[in-house]
């Protein structure tokens, strides 16, 4: 996987291979990330030529005694790593006041060690890696020879998932101190390929959302400044060739295990080459090592894919499933739950809960979630955060009997909490205001009524952790929902000592300390963060969260944009997908329960709705919903995920296929309708062409008001489309879509299966698909 000679390094996957040398000089030179080269490749053919020197160009100058090179300007290199003032003046990967009182940066190769599997990190979550992976590590060590600076580089190869991983240590060996302004996790360069920078960005309800745009000259930046990863702009981002699409081209994706202020940078040079650099955004950053005193940065990964932007995905979603996601929960079917929050929001009585929760059971659901407002005086968004205390007149005989109610009725259950905020109208700050982030001599920011608590004070840790703790291990909790509901504002802390800098970078190893008190004891817990929604999805909280709610957003439609979006980075089994009333509350669209299953199912499937008010028809599309999910649930957690090519403007279909291509669910979704639509092709991409699939539609119901006053026209009578003998007929009745199957070789699926015409405004009969605005269906392939 990983060996040396001649100077060059080679790092090989399964598929890739990533080649760098040492120059004469000392420097780290890339050569080649991309397909896999044969072992005797010679690296003439790979490395940046400069035969010429280029006008304004600064020459490097060795100090080791050699001769220098006209031609060797740092500027005009593909290196691997970089610094400032000795002629490179590409966006630099570090800024670091030098012990000598200067920025002047030469980081020198001095040795190398090639180790099996992974090195931890002491300070930071990191990717794992069991005794039966493949899986090595390459420690090269830099110097700045003046100074006394070490920088140790590591590579580790995930040889099976096609994924390399990169991140520095920084060591002070000189008496005197230096200050880190910038130090990023990797810097690459790549000569240019027409590349386009992809990214994830968006808002509350509004995550992930793709966008694309072609690389030009200069620096474009992909960062968060809110203190989280952010629902902002997603630490993820692809460089794509031209011309390059979901199933073909060559694709680079990039990320970072880390859940705080992040920075990523691509810069374009006027000599078509292309920077990449991703670590901890320098944005209010500054940290101090004395002699000895070292500094880690957090992981990144990488993959390349010669198969499109799904090719990339597949080796993303495995890299996580395999090397990322631990313990009890890694590789393990998510449960199907039932989330109070929109049913009651704070508005709920034990009794309306265990109402739900039996209704939930005759479904089929498998968790009961008791979300928001259970605790001290939380009747509104206003007040009780920071306490534990059970609301006694809403559990009267305690949180544990209830718990112990829901588990009795075969469920089991699970909490919500948002430990790391307080109310000012609260008994934690009235006894301890000093816990909460305030900027002295200013008055706090408030954020949905909140302040947010200092991580970076131990005490306040040490009671989130006695808290959680405590009520975890008195009662039968199975499942916790970790809520986050602002950004940080008043970044600022006395545990800092007027050292600031530090604090964005000190909160969230705070955080990650918490985490590790609570759950590693506790592996048996599923926990699934949240942040507003997908504030906080990043591989860093992936690390504790097996699943991370996707976004507040339960709208079919636009979780089409968000799972779709943040399917290029994360697999299935990581998103939180829930089905919820409609018109939905986030965009008033009402969409049909058909779609609002279709979307969930590619993900961890949720309820946030009261059965109370659902027609019997409806419970039973539910039932059958669940059954079906059930049935296939490993399948749409864990397969292997392929996102449609865009055919039609208003047509999304994404598709999922078992590991050893037997069996595949597609999803073909309509936004809006057109008139009179010309045919859909549905392809189902990713089964054995040789073999024989058969393909069925999943059956699913029309419920009556969906038709409105277009009833009355197939009736011998009159009706009010909105009195009473329709709405009663509804509750009990209603129509079947229209089903279709076919047996087809997997090469045929993947051509494309011609379906049944939609509605088209005359001729309806049971072989017409009646989709509309936001329609969908499901279609299983299976082997015959």
């Amino acid at each position: 996987m990983i060996s040396y000679e001649n100077d060059i390094f080679r790092l090989d996957t399964a598929a890739t291979s990533y080649w760098m040398q040492v120059t004469k000089y000392g420097h780290l030179l890339h050569l080649h990330y991309g397909q896999r080269l044969p072992a005797d490749q010679s690296p003439a053919a790979l490395i940046h030529k400069r035969t010429a020197l280029l006008g304004s160009s600064v020459i490097y100058m060795p100090s080791n005694n050699l001769p220098p090179d006209n031609t060797y300007c740092l500027d005009n290199l593909c290196l691997e790593w970089s610094g400032i003032g000795k002629g490179d003046y590409r966006h630099t990967p570090a800024e670091i006041l030098m012990p000598d009182g200067t920025y002047t940066a030469d980081f020198i190769y001095q040795s190398h060690r090639i180790m099996n599997g992974c090195v931890p990190i002491s300070t930071l979550p990191s990717a794992y890696c069991l005794e039966n992976m493949k899986c090595q590590t390459l420690e090269i060590t830099l110097l700045d020879e003046s100074n006394q600076v070490k920088l140790f580089m590591y590579y580790t190869v995930f040889y099976d998932t096609d994924v390399i991983s990169r991140r520095v240590v920084l060591e002070n060996q000189n008496p005197a101190s230096l200050s880190i302004r910038k130090l990023m996790s990797m810097s690459l360069d790549l000569a240019d390929d027409n590349f386009s920078l992809v990214t994830f960005d968006g808002g509350w309800i509004k995550e992930g959302h793709r966008h694309e745009r072609r690389l030009s000259p200069g620096i474009h930046v992909n960062s968060s400044t809110t203190g989280e990863s952010s629902n902002r702009h997603n630490p993820g981002f692809l460089l794509a060739a031209a011309n390059s699409s979901e199933q073909q081209g060559n694709v680079y994706g990039f990320n970072l295990i880390y859940s705080g202020n992040h920075y990523s940078a691509v810069e374009l040079s006027g000599h078509d080459l292309v920077r990449i650099q991703t670590g901890i955004n320098p944005y209010c950053f500054e940290w101090k090592l004395t002699a000895g005193e070292r500094f880690e940065t957090p992981e990144a990964f990488m993959s390349f894919s010669d198969r499109g932007y799904n090719g990339l995905s597949h080796n993303f979603h495995n890299f996580i499933n395999h090397h990322i996601v631990r313990g009890d929960w890694q590789g393990k079917e998510r449960p199907i739950l039932i989330n109070s929050w929109e049913a009651y929001f704070f508005r709920f009585t034990q009794a309306k809960l265990l109402r739900l929760a039996k209704r939930a059971k005759r479904v089929g659901i498998e968790l009961f979630v008791l979300d928001d407002g259970w605790f001290g005086k939380r009747n509104d968004d206003k007040a009780g955060l920071g306490d534990y205390t059970v609301n006694k007149k809403k559990f009267h005989r305690g949180l544990a009997y209830f718990a112990r109610r829901i588990v009795k009725m075969g469920l089991s259950f699970g909490l919500w909490f948002e430990p790391e905020m307080v109310n000012e109208d609260s008994d934690l700050f009235r006894n301890h205001p000093e816990y909460a982030l305030r900027t002295p001599n200013k008055t706090a920011a408030l954020g949905r009524n909140q302040l947010v608590l200092d991580l970076t004070n131990s005490a306040v840790r040490d009671y989130i952790v006695k808290n959680v703790t405590d009520i975890l291990d008195t009662m039968p909790i199975s499942y916790i929902k970790w809520d986050f509901n602002r950004h940080l504002s008043d970044a600022c802390s006395p545990q800092m000592n007027a050292e600031n800098g530090r604090f964005f970078h000190m909160y969230v190893l705070g955080l990650y300390d918490i985490l590790n008190r609570i759950f590693v004891p506790r592996p048996q817990i599923l926990l699934e963060t949240c942040s507003s929604g997908g504030n906080r999805f990043d591989a860093g909280m992936l690390c504790y969260s097996p699943q991370i709610w996707t976004s507040d957003n339960t709208d079919p439609i636009e979780r089409l944009m968000i799972q779709g979006g943040l399917s290029y980075l994360y697999p299935p089994a990581t998103m939180g997908a829930h089905v919820s009333e409609a018109p939905h509350q986030q965009t008033l669209r009402a969409t049909p329960l058909s779609t609002r299953f279709n979307v969930a199912a590619f993900g961890c499937l949720g309820y946030e709705m009261d059965f109370k008010y659902l027609s019997r028809v409806e419970r039973k599309e539910i039932s059958e919903q669940i059954a079906f999910y059930k049935l296939h649930r490993r399948l749409l957690q864990y397969g292997d995920f392929y996102r449609g090519e865009k055919t039609k403007d208003n047509k999304v279909v994404w598709n999922i296929v078992d590991k050893n291509q037997k069996k595949a669910i597609c999803g073909l979704f309509q936004t809006l309708t057109h008139a009179s639509e010309g045919f859909d092709r549905l392809r189902i991409i990713g089964l054995k062409p040789k073999n024989k699939y058969r393909l069925t539609t999943k059956p699913q119901s029309l419920f009556i008001r969906r038709f409105g006053g277009l009833v009355k026209h197939i009736l011998p009578f009159t009706v009010n489309p909105e009195g009473w003998f329709l709405r009663t007929i509804g509750k009990y009745f209603c129509l079947s879509d229209c089903v279709e199957e076919y047996s087809a070789y997997g090469s045929v699926l993947a051509e494309g299966v011609l379906l049944n015409n939609q509605f088209v405004g005359s001729h309806y009969n049971e072989k017409t698909r009646l989709l509309g605005d936001f329609g969908s269906s499901l279609y299983l392939a299976e082997g015959e």
